[in-house]
């Protein structure tokens, strides 16, 4: 199979999730080889590194890249929709420490990969194909198996100790179904999570509109009031437990961590031919088995 670059610029704007800041990506097309690679314009030098594992400095609430002064967070959106609509070489102009939210899914970034197209280049992809079962196992009970396979393709069960949401499954046979399957699954959390974090100024972008937020555990009406004005929404009933926004899959949290398992094993920095079993990803477990799987193959 041959690199695929974009055929034309696009950008996206939003709030940044974690700042607050009006951030603008903008989509840009690369030369063959180049990687899916991020500028950050608005630093002196406008710094310019590829997505690579080796960059990831911190997975707690999305997967951050850092090198010296240059810093981008939340990358896994933007990086699980080019990897899936088979962008090998693109570079992201953007213009803060963080990736725009959005919704918080990858719909709007496949949208326009899908408008302006993407052109086949001149070189080869690099794929590392999996001939032999690799297994990650962690001490909390994490696991991510990859078999060998024709293609690429994904497994994924979370499991929480929660009230509304306790053990989930998404699959994705095929990479071609995930613009109707996977883009519109949006981030989610918990009320219990995010509360504490709005008290200390944290998730300054957050709101109903750019994650699937579940309310599980009951709080004060005053509570509650505080957490809707603190996420600029009406103010709710703290009595009705549940989902607080409408359900674009019946299994949207799993569907969404497919994703998020795309974006972030495509910090691999090549192509992946084999099937990826995982139990209860994360973003801190992702990256340590790609670290670990990329070295593995720079070694060989």
């Amino acid at each position: 199979m041959k690199q695929h670059t974009l055929k034309d610029s696009f950008s996206l704007s939003s709030v940044g999730l974690h700042t607050g800041l009006h951030v603008t990506a903008t989509f840009r097309p690369a030369e063959a080889n180049t990687g899916v690679c991020l500028r950050r314009v608005d630093l002196p030098g406008q710094p310019c590194h590829q997505a690579l594992a080796d960059y990831v400095s911190a997975t707690e609430r999305g997967t951050v890249l850092e090198r010296g002064k240059w810093k981008v967070s939340t990358v896994e959106h933007a990086l699980s929709a080019l990897y899936a609509m088979g962008v090998d070489n693109c570079i992201i102009d953007v213009d803060a420490p963080e990736m725009p939210i959005l919704d918080g899914s990858a719909k709007f970034f496949v949208q326009e990969i899908r408008r302006v197209g993407i052109v086949e280049q001149d070189a080869e992809q690099q794929v590392y194909v999996v001939k032999e079962p690799i297994e990650y196992i962690s001490e909390h009970g994490h696991r991510m198996r990859i078999e060998p396979c024709d293609h690429y393709e994904l497994d994924v069960t979370i499991a929480f100790d929660s009230k509304l949401l306790r053990e989930q499954h998404a699959t994705l046979k095929n990479l071609e179904d995930y613009p109707v399957e996977m883009a519109a699954a949006r981030t989610f959390c918990f009320v219990r999570e995010i509360e504490p974090l709005l008290r200390v100024g944290l998730i300054k972008g957050g709101d109903l509109k750019n994650a699937l937020v579940i309310y599980e555990t009951e709080l004060s009406q005053d509570g509650m009031d505080y957490f809707c004005d603190k996420m600029g929404q009406p103010h709710l009933d703290a009595k009705k437990l549940g989902y607080l926004s409408p359900l674009n899959y019946p299994n949207e949290p799993a569907r969404h961590k497919l994703l998020d398992v795309i974006g972030d094993l495509s910090l691999l920095g090549l192509r992946l031919q084999g099937k990826v079993i995982a139990y209860k990803p994360g973003h801190t477990f992702n990256t340590q088995c790609v670290r670990r799987l990329r070295n593995q193959i720079l070694s060989e």
